[in-house]
């Protein structure tokens, strides 16, 4: 059999490698000056005013819900259809959190679901204190409709673009904070770029910036205007709130700047891919993702849906299918409310009906700036196969 195709892979390039080099020859090899380089080379690519690089973006996404005042007796809603730590986040602050319908073809949060449940929750004396929309494969949700929500029933928006780096919305940069309070990516390995493990939050407001940066490190400062009395010398450093050990290495950033450099191409890879994807499996009976006119996706995955109602064999079987070919299709995600955790907090199948729907039909097929044609080539047949049965 051939070779193993995963759904997802890093790129690294020597110019990567060496850049990892030269920082282990270096005097730093954590809370040095590469972190602040790649955060200002993301911060410009995506024209917004501060970025923070952390260990991951499950820990970005904590940091924002604690610099948002996000607590015991609030809400946050997010989308079913994401990973579990776009919701966690939540809980880790102490609040609740509820969920947001799919839109059936994007896939991303409804804007229409999310007015309804906002109207609903008006009534009742719920409204949510924080929203997070997940930009799902790298497309961007309709975010200047959840900006008028928002400036209507009075949420915060943390955009969760941990798919989306590279991506466009309205024709600028996913991640500029224009429609939200913060912006979070992941560079995971599967992602479009990668630091190994870790994750950066963006926001124009430079008081959230300053939050962030003291829950990532602890809580500690040196700066003495945030100090409560004179420093007692140069040693000095206060702890002046609860913070956690969130930081990025020199090492991971120093990775990530040089991936920054290869960005673009990685998207317009990716959309090469898609592209063709597209042309070679019209015909078969399944979905291909649609991409929302006004966005520009970094396409992180290429997710179909299978027309159950046409093939005479399981989604399950499909899925099988493939791996017993050695190629890594996934799927993206298992709606959050039906994991065990949170059906054990009350959530119920049959609340969200299109995530459900979505996740009884979704394969990820192998998505990544290295695959070659005839990978491609082996996906596809093996999907033609298996529907045909």
């Amino acid at each position: 059999m051939s070779g193993y195709i995963p759904y997802g892979r890093q790129d690294i390039s020597e110019a990567d490698i060496q850049s990892v080099i030269d920082v282990l020859h270096s005097d730093w090899l954590t809370q040095g000056p590469a972190v602040p380089r790649f955060e200002q080379t993301v911060a410009d690519y995506c024209n917004a005013a501060h970025a923070l690089a952390m260990n991951s973006a499950t820990s970005a996404l904590h940091a924002a819900c604690l610099a948002l005042g996000l607590g015991k007796g609030d809400i946050l809603w997010t989308t079913p259809i994401t990973f579990v730590a776009s919701a966690n986040c939540a809980l880790y602050c102490g609040a609740a959190v509820d969920f947001v319908d799919i839109d059936p073809l994007t896939y991303n949060m409804s804007v229409a679901a999310l007015e309804r449940k906002l109207i609903e929750a008006e009534k009742l004396g719920k409204l949510p204190k924080i929203v997070i929309p997940v930009h799902f494969a790298g497309q961007s949700c309709e975010m200047k409709t959840i900006k008028a929500l928002a400036d209507r029933y009075g949420f915060k928006i943390i955009e969760d673009a941990s798919h989306a780096i590279g991506g466009k919305y309205l024709g600028q940069p996913v991640g500029n904070c224009r429609y939200s309070d913060i912006t979070i990516f992941s560079f995971h390995p599967v992602k479009i770029i990668t630091t190994a493990e870790g994750g950066m939050a963006l926001t124009n407001d430079a008081e959230l910036a300053a939050k962030m940066a003291l829950l990532r490190s602890h809580g500690i400062t040196r700066d003495p205007t945030q100090m409560t009395h004179e420093a007692d010398g140069a040693w000095y450093y206060q702890q002046i709130t609860l913070g956690y050990n969130y930081r990025m290495t020199d090492m991971q950033a120093a990775l990530g700047a040089s991936q920054m450099h290869r960005l673009d191409g990685f998207v317009a890879r990716r959309h090469e891919i898609a592209k063709r994807y597209d042309e070679l499996l019209a015909g078969l009976p399944l979905t291909t993702p649609w991409q929302h006119p006004d966005t520009h996706s970094g396409l992180h995955l290429y997710p179909i849906r299978l027309k159950l109602d046409n093939i005479d064999t399981s989604h399950r079987a499909v899925f099988d299918h493939l791996r017993a070919q050695n190629i890594g299709a996934n799927l993206h995600y298992i709606p959050v409310h039906l994991q065990p955790y949170y059906q054990a907090i009350g959530f119920t199948a049959g609340s969200h009906p299109e995530a459900e729907r979505y996740y009884n039909e979704a394969i990820s097929l192998p998505m990544y700036p290295g695959l070659g044609d005839a990978q491609q080539d082996r996906v596809i047949e093996a999907l033609r196969v298996a529907t045909s049965k």
